[in-house]
């Protein structure tokens, strides 16, 4: 009768995409990532100068660029992070593909910029490493795999997405870079793991990974150096290591003060790869635990959401990305201290870098993606049921 008298209830729009994404976003991860990117710059006014001025540029060059690929990442991670995670999974199918392929022809259309190691496309105002681009996709790809083989009928898609992480593993190793070839291993490790992975066939790859290192420290003069120093107990202090080490010695508790640092001009990567260090040596260990607390909390809190999820697909590929994640950041602080061998790789949202940074920003928003609330019941439901 209300209807005949005042017309039809108009039909309600969906809830608008900006105010959805925020009331479902872990806005906790989102924050830290925002410090930590506020961290990266302001390390880089003090760690940038030095290397600009060797190189003719203006004082903060580098920290110009930082903004502009910090900027790039973090729109990158934002409209990633609206995505539902078919999208997310369809577009990371393209983009690891693209990624793939890039990383399978820079033997021939690759540059090494002086350092021995083939890993960039040089574009002349800035440079791509696919590598950077490739984790993320490779994720979100072997998760897809090995969450379709565990449906009843399924794909073998466990040694698909193992059979794919190997060669890339391979071809990252003859760059050489060893590092990210230990991250892809140990993301698909881990995303094993979760599935439900026999512990004696994980061991038995601890065992093969052993054998494999040792077979590159007699083939890789390049691997066998990084071994060696790492081995040597002695410091060079004319080294990378040694010039850091010193640092981070110098800084303490409370640090030496701002811009009283001196490693930034003896590092060559001081913006990059031993961010960490000038870090140390400026604003001491309070800044360093706060940096770690950073990364410890966006894994915890990405780990205890994933939790709660009921598609395997989501779990898998969210504690591939958390885990990388996290690791990277243990890996680039574990060299600068000496608790791990020399790999060069960045610090995520701290390092300068561009194709590390927006690499990073896609990370984060696949994460974030993927650790969004969503109306479906808990899997703590599902095993109840099963209980009862």
């Amino acid at each position: 009768m209300t209807e005949m008298v005042y017309g039809a209830v108009p039909a309600q729009g969906g809830e608008p995409i900006l105010p959805k994404w925020w009331r479902t976003i872990d806005k906790w991860t989102v924050s830290c990532v925002l410090i930590l990117f506020a961290i990266g710059l302001l390390l880089g006014f003090a760690a940038s100068p030095p290397l600009a001025e060797r190189n003719g540029h203006d004082p903060f060059h580098y920290v110009e660029r930082q903004a502009l690929f910090g900027g790039l990442a973090l729109i990158a991670m934002i409209v990633t992070s609206m995505m539902s995670p078919t999208l997310v999974r369809r577009l990371a199918v393209l983009g690891f593909l693209v990624a793939f392929v890039g990383l399978a022809l820079l033997p021939f259309f690759g540059t090494d910029f002086g350092k021995g190691a083939m890993r960039w496309y040089s574009l002349g105002f800035a440079s791509i490493q696919p590598s950077e681009f490739l984790k993320p996709g490779f994720v979100v790809v072997a998760a897809w795999m090995i969450a379709a083989s565990q449906q009843i009928n399924g794909p073998p898609g466990t040694a698909w997405s193992f059979a794919l992480c190997i060669s890339i593993v391979l071809m990252l190793a003859l760059q050489p870079d060893f590092g990210q070839a230990a991250l892809v291993l140990f993301g698909w490790g881990v995303m094993y793991f979760v599935a439900g992975a026999p512990i004696l066939l994980l061991v038995a790859m601890a065992g093969m990974v052993v054998v494999a290192g040792s077979i590159a420290y007699a083939n890789s003069e390049h691997f066998a150096r990084r071994i060696d120093g790492f081995l040597n107990p002695e410091i060079d202090p004319t080294t990378q290591l040694g010039y850091a080490t010193n640092a981070i010695r110098e800084g303490g508790l409370l640090g030496v003060g701002v811009g009283e640092g001196e490693v930034k001009w003896s590092l060559p990567d001081a913006h990059t790869d031993f961010i960490i260090a000038v870090a140390a040596e400026e604003y001491g260990l309070i800044l360093v635990m706060i940096i770690i607390g950073l990364y410890a909390s966006v894994v915890v809190r990405s780990l205890l959401r994933l939790m709660r999820e009921r598609d395997p697909f989501v779990r898998l590929a969210g504690a591939g990305l958390a885990c990388m994640f996290g690791v990277q950041a243990m890996i680039n602080m574990g060299v600068a201290v000496r608790l791990l061998p020399a790999k060069g790789m960045t610090l995520p949202f701290v390092s300068y870098g561009g194709s590390s940074l927006i690499a990073g920003g896609i990370a984060v928003g696949m994460l974030l993606a993927f650790t969004r609330t969503r109306p479906q019941g808990e899997i703590g439901d599902i095993l109840r049921g099963r209980v009862r």
